[in-house]
Parts: structure tokens; sequence; C-alpha cells
């Protein structure tokens, strides 16, 4: 018998190999999910301890600290970390429109692993404060829902207004892209390796000024991923049918929002390639695609990783 053949050192392992061509994918779903594992269990150890183990601040805080290190974990990626993001990444920085679909359910993946985590972790707590062990309510339906830890509903001041809802998540929404590409505008300050902490500011600040009315969903991932898990655990169609079928509108607002805030910050602020700067604003890009510059790597946040500078 001979002996096996030994790996040449020359080829990349089999794992490697997925690992390199999933690389995006992997990177948006483990950003995503260390992203909602700070920020959601904040949520959950407010409420489920009736604040005595933290105020709206630790929310606040929680956040802030798990967009920042959800951010340096998807460096490689670019580190969108949401689909509205991903989809404006798309029109106004040349990011192949192929990786849309990709980043988007590796993110809403995330997004429904990090909540079945904190759901598995706190599911005591979630039954001595919802009454009792397979009770699971929703707000609207129960003083003690806990539905709200997890996917967002909104406040009883907006309740049934549908136009207020909405311009709850598309403003700050908005804002969120806006500063987006603020932090990663090479032609303006840029922040280079410290975006994640500038992305980490804005949404503390998000957070703290905006976030009472519908919870600062801000993201289809982060709302739909949670809100999967909860009906898949036993929260019911409430999930759905909560306040007029409110779970439509994070899930629409933060794309239009994103969209907005990136075509404010094209039009008055960026200098680079973008087809607001072309002519026609970009429709020609549509008659004729492919013509202009082209990044190496399009559509990035200007993160550290292995494959482009800072």
């Amino acid at each position: 018998m001979g002996m096996p053949e030994s790996p040449s050192p020359n080829r990349p392992l089999a794992w490697s190999r997925v690992r390199s061509t999933a690389q995006d994918a992997f990177s948006e779903f483990f950003g995503v999910f260390i992203f909602l594992l700070f920020s959601l269990a904040s949520i959950a150890q407010v409420v489920l301890s009736n604040g005595q183990k933290g105020t709206y601040t630790s929310i606040v805080l929680g956040w802030g600290v798990g967009i920042t290190l959800g951010a340096y974990v998807a460096g490689k990626s670019g580190a969108h970390l949401n689909p509205g993001v991903t989809l404006s990444m798309c029109v106004y920085r040349r990011l192949p429109w192929s990786k849309f679909p990709v980043y988007a359910v590796a993110q809403t993946a995330g997004a429904f692993a990090a909540a079945a985590v904190v759901y598995g972790n706190y599911i005591k707590a979630i039954d001595a404060y919802e009454g009792g062990p397979g009770i699971r309510t929703v707000p609207g339906f129960s003083t003690n829902a806990t539905a709200g830890i997890f996917a967002t509903y909104p406040a009883d001041v907006v309740a049934g207004s549908k136009t207020a809802q909405f311009f709850s998540e598309f403003i700050p929404s908005s804002i969120l892209m806006f500063m987006i590409f603020a932090l990663t505008d090479e032609g303006n300050i840029a922040a280079g390796k410290l975006t994640p902490l500038g992305l980490g500011l804005t949404f503390v600040g998000i957070t703290a000024c905006f976030g009472w009315e519908t919870a600062f969903a801000l993201n289809f991932a982060r709302d739909f991923g949670p809100r999967l898990l909860t009906a898949a655990v036993g929260y019911g169609s409430e999930v759905w049918t909560a306040d007029g079928h409110y779970f439509w509108v994070p899930m629409i607002a933060p794309f239009l929002g994103c969209l907005f805030g990136g075509f404010l910050y094209d039009v008055f602020v960026y200098e680079g390639d973008s087809p607001i700067n072309t002519p026609w604003m970009g429709l020609k890009r549509l008659v004729r695609p492919g013509r202009g510059r082209e990044d190496p790597e399009p559509g990035l946040l200007r993160l550290p990783s292995r494959r482009q500078d800072s």
C-alpha cells in the first residue's frame, strides 16, 4: 500500500476555497449577528429586569457598541449590515447588483440567528415576565408582551397612523445613509479605520433622538429576521397583524430612506463617481451600462481588509 498523498503546501484547503467564495456572505452574516447580539440583548436585559438592570441609556449604548463591533467583523464585505445600505451602494457606488440578494439574505439570516441566541439565553426570564412557560404575546395585545424585544412595534403615540410610522423610519434611515456616505467619502475627511466608531456614534445619536415612536428598525434585516424568529417560537400571527399589519413599514421605509439619504449626499456634497454626477443623473447609465470608471471594489465601505487599503 502506498503512503497517502500529502496535500500540496501551495494548494488551498477545501474550506479555504469555500470561505473565499462565500467571504461576503459570511462577513455580512456574522457582522449582523454580532451587531444584533449586543443590540437585542440590551433590550432584553432592560425589559425583563423591569428596569433594574439598565435603562433606555443602556439600550442606546448597546446598539452603539453592537454596530461598531459588527462593522469591524464585516469589514471585508464593506460592513453594510443593512439591505438598505447595500441597495444604496448598488445604486450610487457601482456595487454589482448580483451581490444585493447575497448580502440581503446573509444579513437577514444573521439577524434571525442573533435573535435566536438572545431568545434562548433569556427564555426563562421571558417565561417569568410573560406569566408562565409558553405564554408569548405581542405589544398591543398584552401589558407583559415581549415580542418587542426582538422586532419593532409602534408606540401608542403613532398607533394607527401609517404616515407617522413611515416617516419615523424614513427620516432616521436617511440620516444613517447620509452619514455612511460622509464617513466613507475619501474626498471629504473620511473616517478610514475609524469608520465603525463613526457608525457607532451615528447609531447612538439616532437611538437617543429617534428611538421612541417606532423603535428605530432602520433596517429590513434587523426587523424581519427577528420577526420571523418570534413567529417561529410561538408569538402567533399577531407579529404580522399588530397595529393594522404594521410589519410592512420597517420593511419598506428603510430602503426608501437610505436611497433618499444617499441621494442628498451625492447631490449636495459628493464629487466622486455617482450616477448623480453624470448626465441626466445617471439615466444614461441605464441606457448604456458599463460606461465610466469602475472601482476595483465598487460600493464597499472603506474599511481595512486584506483585499483593500483603508
